[in-house]
């Protein structure tokens, strides 16, 4: 085993990412493919020179059929069964601060398309007047409902709108803003391949690190994203959305 895996995400992740792989009939993805250096480690390597990843064979024809109709299943459910903490969220975001109860904003999707994205609002509306920047560690433009639902991710729950619309998928990379995506891709290379498959409302990366808001995050959460789209299988979409409920009970990453 190389020692890059060991540093990027812990012995622990790596040996639970490899009995993923194995149980999925997935081979794990080897050194030339995701090594911090590929992503950006090596400052004389070409930003963006080339895809390392497209989407993969796995999630094509029968197995990309399964996760369509998982999707809609689950944003469905997700919907259905949560009505009504939606409903008291949507009130206290409202007696909470001025300014709307849902947002949109423009992420970068599949093949690097531009879309609407739907959230709770949990920051002031005035929170970009001084231009777009990443949340930090005790944002005073983050609300006090804002918190706590950014702390249960409450707040992402009306992304299952964006399931429904085939925009988003339930589980992959986290979609990102045009204007954090231009800098990323200048920045790290191949950040573009996470592109190759639909974002999702969680994913491997979002269940195993930290949440992160610079570009050397970026760099770290790539290998996730691009280990996840390397090795899909539906048997590690169900570990992700089994490891979010627990990522979402305990607050872990949120900011």
């Amino acid at each position: 085993m190389s020692v890059w895996w060991s540093e990027v995400s812990g012995v622990q992740s790596r040996d639970l990412t490899m009995r993923i792989a194995a149980g999925a009939g997935a081979a794990f993805p080897p050194p030339p493919v995701l090594t911090p250096e590929i992503v950006g480690r090596s400052a004389d390597r070409p930003a963006n020179d080339n895809h390392i990843i497209a989407a993969p064979v796995s999630m094509l024809g029968a197995h990309g059929a399964f996760k369509r109709v998982f999707d809609i299943a689950a944003a469905i459910a997700l919907l259905i069964f949560s009505a009504p903490v939606l409903l008291i969220v949507a009130l206290a975001i409202r007696l909470d601060s001025a300014g709307p109860v849902l947002y949109r904003q423009r992420r970068i999707g599949l093949h690097g398309r531009e879309f609407e994205i739907f959230k709770f609002r949990s920051m002031r509306q005035d929170a970009e007047r001084d231009g777009v920047r990443w949340a930090s560690e005790h944002d005073d433009r983050i609300t006090r409902v804002g918190r706590f639902i950014r702390r249960t991710r409450i707040d992402e729950i009306p992304q299952a709108i964006n399931i429904l619309r085939g925009e988003m998928s339930f589980v992959g990379p986290r979609p990102e803003r045009p204007e954090f995506v231009g800098i990323l891709e200048r920045e790290i290379p191949h950040y573009h391949d996470r592109h190759a498959v639909k974002p999702g409302i969680t994913g491997w990366a979002q269940v195993k690190h930290c949440y992160t808001a610079s570009v050397d995050g970026a760099r770290d959460k790539l290998v996730y994203d691009l280990f996840y789209i390397k090795n899909y299988s539906p048997l590690l979409d169900g570990l992700i959305v089994l490891l979010t409920v627990r990522v979402a009970f305990m607050g872990i990453g949120s900011r």
